[in-house]
């Protein structure tokens, strides 16, 4: 029998990141909420990849990361209420939640902010001799900030291990990237730095872990950061109607209600491999995972209850 442990997890993200959108949508929240859907695969295989002692450092949109390291779905939707009960007794919201029990010692909602933050942590890590890495996840947005090619040259030159992951949606709120800006070939940029740079796309959970693993032990035998940008796909898109749009300009979703996406206990958005739910389906089965499915939304209904 197939080992189904990465798969639950990408189904209680998926399921759990739903059940937030569907509180959305009541306008439970008093802060804006960052949903991930799409971005399962990655942070459920950072997770699974991550050793006792590494450390994470967050973006804005991290409910996806600190869902895969900590249980406590009732916890978190506390914490975006604002509420005393919540992971950080109501004082951080959603945009800069951090999990220091989890390895998240570091989240914030200042765009390219925690690009900054890693060489020190990553540093302190090679001080201590640890044997620790340092994980700081980014985006395509704040790579076009000067903080990441400093961290990088920071890490490199204090010999520091790190693994920058990029998420690239290829969106930036309701821009594409061919809109707002020229391409960004990063891998010329690390290499000018002797940078190693991975990519991984695809959304299969189960060969994410074990490619991370293994960049995990080149970063730290190398004693270097590497750089690994991830294609995925934020489901949940919507239209936006204007004159020069009549019909609907397509949106990527970026932050607040996903407007098109429902709870369900058949937690699929898309028909292709831009979804990791989808992807699940080509290594074990529809029928095997609707049954997990409907069992994961139960418990995280009675847990979120």
């Amino acid at each position: 029998m197939p080992d189904m442990t990465l798969a639950t997890e990408v189904l209680r993200l998926r399921l759990s990141m739903m059940i937030v959108n569907d509180l959305n949508r009541g306008g439970a929240f008093k802060v804006p909420v960052h949903l991930a859907m799409g971005h399962e695969a990655i942070a459920c295989a950072v997770a699974a990849a991550m050793g006792r002692d590494d450390r994470l450092l967050l973006t804005h949109r991290n409910i996806h990361y600190n869902m895969a390291l900590s249980r406590g779905l009732k916890g978190q939707i506390a914490e975006y209420r604002l509420q005393e009960d919540g992971f950080n007794e109501g004082q951080l919201g959603c945009m800069n939640f951090d999990n220091p029990g989890a390895g998240v010692v570091y989240t914030s909602s200042i765009l390219g902010n925690n690009l900054a933050v890693a060489p020190g942590v990553a540093l302190a890590q090679k001080v201590k001799n640890s044997g620790a890495l340092t994980w700081v996840v980014t985006g395509d947005g704040a790579m076009e900030e000067g903080a990441f090619y400093e961290s990088l040259l920071a890490m490199k030159s204090t010999g520091s291990a790190a693994i920058v992951i990029v998420e690239n949606n290829g969106w930036s709120l309701g821009s594409t990237i061919a809109e707002r800006r020229c391409p960004i070939d990063v891998a010329p940029l690390t290499k000018a730095l002797a940078v190693p740079y991975r990519t991984l796309g695809g959304n299969d959970v189960m060969a994410y872990a074990e490619a991370l693993r293994s960049f995990r032990a080149e970063a730290l035998t190398a004693s270097s950061p590497l750089v690994l940008e991830v294609a995925l796909h934020s489901l949940g898109d919507w239209r936006q109607k204007t004159e020069e749009f009549p019909d609907g300009k397509y949106i990527n979703y970026h932050a607040g209600l996903a407007p098109t996406v429902n709870v369900t206990d058949w937690p699929v958005i898309a028909d292709d491999d831009t979804d990791p739910v989808h992807v699940l389906t080509c290594r074990h089965g529809e029928n095997a995972l609707r049954s997990l499915a409907r069992d994961t939304l139960a418990a995280l209904r009675q847990e979120a209850a």
